[in-house]
């Protein structure tokens, strides 16, 4: 039970920001990328470790240093559409870009 509350509720804010998005595009990005998803990410992963701060530490560390894989996925894609690239040739690069500043994010990270 307690899965499907969380699987709930995090498809609740996914949901949320598509439809948002749908009337304000702007603001349905922000909303995509606001803590919100974070928080619901900690409070799961707080219920989960009972508090353990070494889980809680390392995963906000994850998070604050992943923002630049991220950033750089939204970089290329921005460009990849500027440039008017299909949908598919944006998300293949943007995901590229993105998989090799993961690996060295989780190397830098180690």
């Amino acid at each position: 039970m307690q899965i499907a509350i969380k699987i709930a509720l995090t498809l609740l804010v996914i949901l949320l920001a598509v439809g948002i998005g749908r009337k304000f595009p702007s603001l349905g990005g922000l909303i995509a990328v606001m803590p919100l998803t974070g928080l619901v990410v900690m409070l799961w992963l707080y219920s989960d470790t009972g508090g353990n701060s070494t889980a809680m530490q390392d995963y906000t560390k994850g998070a604050l240093f992943g923002i630049i894989p991220t950033l750089l996925f939204f970089i290329v894609a921005f460009i990849g559409f500027r440039k008017e690239w299909g949908l598919p040739q944006v998300l293949f690069t943007s995901f590229a870009a993105w998989i090799v500043a993961a690996l060295f994010h989780q190397w830098w990270l180690k």
